[in-house]
């Protein structure tokens, strides 16, 4: 429906209204996954009149490569104790919400959930709890080579206390760092400071804050310390290093805790990223969360 509000926007009715719409191109039923790839041809055939898709690899062609990489992160034994707990108790509430309420009015169950047990994945400081974090100790054994070779790296979370968090740890580690957040006064200055610093240093970055508008082509190496839902947010904070500007191969690695919802986040993009990519590509990717896809996500599998 976030398709049909942009294409209705410009040109009414272009597309039905919205139950139409729903009824056309979002069939359910039997045989629902042979409809459904039939329906995203058809609703792909019908906005090519009306839609201009440039990629950036066609209008940029001389970027150098982007290279991305999955680098995984087991959880410590005390972070895995505590990852299950949560997920023993926060399912029960969130099954028991859906129960009485339906998945479209569970919601808010469903996300703060989700979101305390992704807060555990990347530090369970987040969530209250003093132990320490797998996934930080392997954000630096991966930071201190690139570092001692005099690279710049850019650090995306979608926390700011987590990026407060890792901006202390580079401190006990000596390690040059500048953060940006949306709290973030004289945001250029920083981004300029960073730019123009010679030597090799970190730049921890909040998703939505800096994931788009910025030049950070200083730096060749892009961490995105924890997963989001629409890999098109990811590829916008990776593109603030590889753009127009930059000499170098980027690389970029997605930090992911195996056996956790970031591993089930990762998986439910690689297998919706097909219908986006029928309609609009990549950059176009949004995903409403089914109840089987909420099965998945709160397994212990």
């Amino acid at each position: 429906l976030d398709l049909w509000s942009i294409v209705d926007f410009v040109q009414p009715n272009y597309l039905n209204n919205q139950n139409k719409f729903s009824e056309i191109y979002e069939p359910k039923g039997e045989n629902a996954e042979v409809a459904q790839r039939i329906a995203r041809k058809r609703l792909s055939a019908k906005l090519r009149p009306v839609l201009l898709r440039r990629m950036k690899k066609q209008v940029a062609k001389d970027l150098p490569d982007r290279i991305d990489e999955r680098r995984d992160c087991e959880l410590t034994e005390e972070q895995r104790k505590l990852y299950l707990a949560e997920l023993r108790r926060s399912r029960d509430q969130v099954f028991k919400a859906m129960k009485q309420k339906g998945v479209a009015k569970s919601k808010m169950h469903v996300l703060a959930a989700l979101t305390r047990l992704r807060q555990i994945c990347c530090h369970p400081t987040l969530v209250g709890n003093d132990s320490s974090s797998g996934k930080t100790e392997t954000l630096f054994e991966l930071l201190e080579p690139l570092l001692a070779e005099g690279q710049k790296v850019l650090v995306f979370s979608q926390f700011v206390q987590m990026l407060q968090i890792l901006e202390r740890e580079c401190k006990v580690r000596e390690i040059p760092s500048y953060m940006l957040t949306g709290e973030t006064k004289n945001r250029m200055d920083v981004v300029n400071a960073f730019q123009e610093d010679k030597d090799p240093s970190v730049f921890l970055l909040s998703l939505r804050a800096a994931g788009t508008g910025l030049n950070l082509t200083t730096a060749s190496y892009v961490v995105l310390y924890d997963p989001w839902w629409n890999p098109a947010v990811e590829a916008q904070a990776i593109d603030r290093s590889h753009r127009i500007g930059q000499t170098q191969t980027v690389n970029a690695y997605r930090l992911i805790s195996p056996g956790t919802v970031e591993e089930k986040i990762w998986e439910l993009q690689q297998s919706k990223a097909k219908t986006i990519s029928d309609v609009l590509g990549e950059e176009g990717f949004a995903s409403n969360l089914s109840s089987n896809d909420l099965e998945f996500l709160f397994s212990e599998d």
